[in-house]
C-alpha cells in the first residue's frame, strides 16, 4: 500500500486519523489490528498519562504485584481450565515462542504443528512456524526441522477439494498422517488461530475445533490458542476460545490488549504447564508499568458486559452489509468474519484469487475515498480486510462499507 506509506497522520480519535493538511481518514482495520479501542480512548489515555508521570519502568523483580493484578483479571474473564499466566512479553511473536517454550519443556518433545496461511509473529522462530514461505525466503535459521506445516480449514478452497460438512474433517484427519511421516517422532504442540487473520481471515468451521482436541489428546500435544489477534474482545468474547470452545491448554494475547496501541503481550497456561524458571523467557521492557496499566484500563472497558454485547450486535451489522457485496460486485467471492474481524476475498472471472485487484482496491479506498483497509499476506493475498476498532459507532461501519462499495464499483 503504496500511497498510505506517504502519509503524514498528526492526530487520531476513535477510528479517525487527520493529516497534516485536516483532512480525515476512516481507519477501517484498527491500525495493524491493535488498537482494539481505537486512537486516543480516553480511559487509557488517562492511566496511561497518569503511569508515565509516576513510574514508566521498573526491574521486573518489583513489578510482579502489578502483574498479578492484571494476570488476576485475565484469568478471571478466561476459559475454563486457564489458571495461570506468564507476563514477561510485549509483542505477540515472542509470547508465541514462550508458548512453545512451555509445551516444548512440559512434554519433552521437539516438533512444533501450524497452519499452512499461518502468521504467529516476526522473529526468525516464529516466522518458522508460520505458514508461508516467502516470508522464510533468504532466513535458514527459520527453516528448522522441527517445524511441521499443515492444510488449514480454507473450506472455501479447500486443500483437500471437499466440502463442508460431507468432508470428514480431512483437514483434521490428515494430521496425524504428517506426524507419523514428516515430524522428527517428538511432536510438542499445535499452535493455532482461531480465525487465520493474516492468512485471509479464515473461520473455520464448526467442530474443527473439536476434532483438533481430540487429536492433540490423542498425540500428548499442547494445544496452543494464538489470539494475538482474536482476543481481547475481536470476536464480541474476550476470547475467541470461548466462542469456538477450543478447549486450549495455552492462550498467546498481544495487540488488543494494550487497547491503543501500547506494546503488551501476555502467556496464560492451565497451572500444570507453569514449568519455566524467570531466566527462560524474560526481556527488558516485558511487564513494563506502562504496559500494564494500558491492560488493565483495557480490560475495564472491554470486560463491562455491555461492551462485548454491543460489538456482538456491531458484528451482525458489519456481517449484513458486507454481505450484500457479493450480488453487486463479481469480483467479491466470499466474504467470511465473526465480531468485528470480517475479510471479503477478491476474485478473477473464473474464481481465482485476484492478488492484483485486491491490492488495488486497498489503494484505491485510501486515494479515493480515505479509508484504510488492509491486505492479506502482507499484499501477496487476495483478501482485503475490514476490521474496525471495537468503538466504532453503527455509522461509521456504515460508512465503512458504504466507501468500499464506491471503491468495488470503480476497480471493478
Amino acid at each position: 500500500m503504496t500511497i498510505a506509506t506517504q502519509a503524514r497522520f498528526k492526530y487520531g480519535e476513535g477510528i479517525t486519523l487527520v493529516n497534516e493538511s485536516g483532512e480525515a481518514y476512516l481507519d477501517g482495520v484498527s491500525g495493524t489490528f491493535n488498537l482494539s479501542l481505537g486512537y486516543n480512548h480516553p480511559v487509557v489515555v488517562a492511566k496511561v498519562q497518569e503511569q508515565v508521570g509516576q513510574l514508566s519502568h521498573m526491574s521486573s523483580s518489583f513489578t510482579e504485584p502489578y502483574v498479578s493484578e492484571v494476570l488476576d483479571r485475565l484469568l478471571d474473564l478466561a476459559p475454563a481450565g486457564i489458571d495461570t499466566g506468564w507476563m514477561r512479553d510485549i509483542t505477540g511473536s515472542t509470547a508465541n515462542e514462550c508458548a512453545v517454550k512451555i509445551a516444548q519443556k512440559s512434554t519433552e518433545s521437539t516438533d512444533v504443528v501450524s497452519l499452512f496461511l499461518s502468521h504467529h509473529g516476526q522473529t526468525q522462530f516464529a516466522t518458522g512456524i508460520s505458514g508461508n514461505a516467502f516470508r522464510r525466503k533468504g532466513f535458514p535459521n527459520s527453516t528448522a526441522s522441527n517445524h511441521l506445516h499443515v492444510p488449514a480449514p480454507y473450506c472455501y478452497r479447500c486443500h483437500y477439494k471437499s466440502s463442508y460438512p460431507g468432508c470428514g474433517f480431512q483437514c483434521v484427519e490428515a494430521i496425524a498422517d504428517h506426524i507419523q511421516y514428516g515430524s522428527s517422532g517428538s511432536v510438542a504442540c499445535m499452535i493455532v488461530e482461531p480465525i487465520l487473520g493474516n492468512g485471509g481471515n479464515i473461520v473455520p468451521p464448526p467442530g474443527y475445533f473439536q476434532q483438533l482436541r481430540k487429536l492433540c489428546d490423542e498425540y500428548g500435544m499442547m494445544l496452543i490458542a494464538d489470539e494475538v489477534q482474536t482476543g481481547i474482545g475481536r470476536t464480541g468474547y474476550m476470547f475467541a476460545s470461548e466462542l469456538f470452545d477450543i478447549q486450549p491448554d495455552i492462550i498467546t494475547l498481544a495487540k488488543g490488549l494494550g487497547g491503543i496501541g501500547v506494546p503488551v503481550a501476555a502467556v496464560l497456561m492451565k497451572s500444570r504447564l507453569n514449568v519455566l524458571e524467570k531466566h527462560e523467557h524474560s526481556f527488558t521492557s516485558g511487564s513494563n508499568l506502562i504496559s500494564l496499566a494500558a491492560a488493565q484500563s483495557t480490560l475495564d472497558v472491554v470486560a463491562q458486559p455491555e461492551f462485548l454485547d454491543d460489538v456482538k450486535l456491531k458484528g451482525e451489522i458489519l456481517g449484513s452489509l458486507l454481505n450484500e457485496l457479493p450480488s453487486k460486485h463479481k469480483s467479491v467471492g466470499d466474504v467470511r468474519g465473526v465480531g468485528l474481524m470480517w475479510g471479503i476475498e477478491i476474485v478473477d472471472e473464473d474464481g481465482a484469487p485476484d492478488v492484483r485487484k485486491a491490492n488495488a482496491i486497498i489503494d484505491t479506498a485510501f486515494s479515493d475515498q480515505r479509508l484504510i483497509l488492509r491486505g492479506s499476506r502482507y499484499g501477496y493475498g487476495n483478501v482485503v480486510k475490514v476490521r474496525p476498532a471495537l468503538v466504532a459507532t453503527d455509522d461509521e461501519i456504515a460508512e465503512i462499507v458504504e466507501r468500499l462499495d464506491a471503491v468495488l464499483q470503480k476497480v471493478g
